[in-house]
């Protein structure tokens, strides 16, 4: 099992702390966004004696409501066509445990969200990755790529969109892409789409559950930690009109009892959150996006893609090992007192070797933080031992 780039780090930061450095975390994708006030009123106003099981696949009342939230954004299911889990993680899992066996292969873009490593490991199953670059802001490899890396063994493509940790945005015509990739080899087809409403420029999103044909094909993956600024509930679900397939997942849901009761009754408030929320929101993330993309590329060297979703970036610098220089900017480098603490790129590839010049920068922090963040990481730049240009 991998250790994860976003965390690993923890004890060096916990330790800069402990010598008085003021540690920027944008390591992780931990907004510092509030959490709508509907969403904690209603943990508040709790008034049931007991807090029971929920049902397996989660709160009726609650899918009942989803079904609402996604038919509202032309995407038409039913509350039984969806199963809650702890965060949109334990709703892949139960995704990959459901459509696969052990030794069967998944396909996926790199890099790709970290953990999607360490959920298939825990399933037995094999990445597969195909290579997107930054020179080419991360897009979606073309077809040939795909189909090379096809084998008897392969039984699904993942993609995340928006994308973690890029911040790349698919659009309509590489999920047609994807859509005939999926019908030719009979794959199915997930969709990792938890950053739906952060994208920017005036670019929309499309779902997978837009692509006609494919019922049977596609699974959504859905949360509210991002949305809704509440990464702790961990309320996620996995969506798909696959009965067969959802009868499967619904035995790894039963095995696990029920999702949180508290975390669901956060998340069915949530849904009434009004519009002005999004709108200031992401109006933000562009603010922040654009502080960390100006100041990146002004670094003698340095280079990032300017996203167009989520709220991260990776960014190429002139670094050795970016899982060396992540700790050192913790262990052994402060500019007045501060420092920075990033994700080394290399735990979002599966190909060993790659990302050991860029690092995933996570926008989550006010825009002032993000100043001083960047000039420390340009002056950690200048005097770091590992520098290659």
């Amino acid at each position: 099992m991998p250790a994860s780039p976003i965390r690993k780090l923890v004890p060096y930061a916990e330790a800069a702390k402990k010598r008085g450095i003021k540690v920027y975390h944008l390591n992780i994708g931990q907004p510092d966004i509030k959490t709508p006030e509907i969403a904690l009123e209603a943990v508040h106003n709790f008034k049931e004696k007991l807090v029971a099981y929920s049902h397996s696949a989660g709160i009726p009342s609650y899918r009942e409501k989803l079904a609402e939230y996604y038919k509202n954004i032309n995407i038409n299911i039913t509350p039984d066509e969806i199963i809650v889990g702890a965060g949109a993680s334990e709703a892949l899992l139960f995704t990959m445990q459901s459509i696969m066996d052990p030794g069967d292969e998944i396909i996926i873009p790199e890099p790709f969200y970290a953990n999607y490593n360490g959920f298939a490991i825990n399933s037995g199953i094999n990445v597969v990755p195909i290579n997107s670059t930054i020179d080419t802001g991360f897009a979606l490899p073309p077809i040939s790529e795909f189909e090379k890396a096809i084998t008897p063994k392969t039984r699904a493509i993942l993609v995340c969109n928006p994308n973690n940790p890029t911040g790349y945005l698919y659009n309509e015509e590489e999920l047609h892409v994807l859509k005939q990739i999926a019908l030719k080899y009979d794959l199915f087809l997930i969709a990792d789409e938890v950053y739906r409403e952060f994208c920017y420029d005036g670019r929309k999103h499309h779902s997978v559950m837009h692509l006609t044909g494919l019922d049977q094909h596609v699974i959504l993956i859905d949360s509210v930690s991002k949305r809704y600024s509440m990464c702790g509930v961990r309320i996620g679900v996995m969506i798909s009109k696959n009965k067969e397939l959802m009868a499967a997942a619904m035995k790894f849901a039963q095995a696990r009892l029920s999702p949180p009761t508290f975390g669901q009754i956060a998340a069915e408030a949530a849904l009434n959150t009004t519009n002005d929320y999004f709108v200031e929101v992401v109006a933000e993330y562009v603010k922040r996006r654009d502080t960390v993309y100006q100041a990146i590329n002004k670094i003698k060297g340095a280079f990032c893609p300017n996203p167009s979703g989520a709220f991260y970036v990776v960014a190429r610098l002139p670094i050795d090992d970016s899982d060396k220089f992540c700790q050192w900017l913790l262990e052994d480098f402060n500019f007045n007192g501060e420092t920075v603490m990033l994700a080394p790129a290399t735990g979002f590839y599966s190909t060993k070797g790659r990302g050991l010049d860029e690092v995933r920068i996570s926008y989550v922090l006010k825009v002032e933080d993000l100043k001083n963040s960047m000039i420390a990481l340009e002056e950690a730049l200048k005097v770091y031992p590992g520098r290659t240009n």
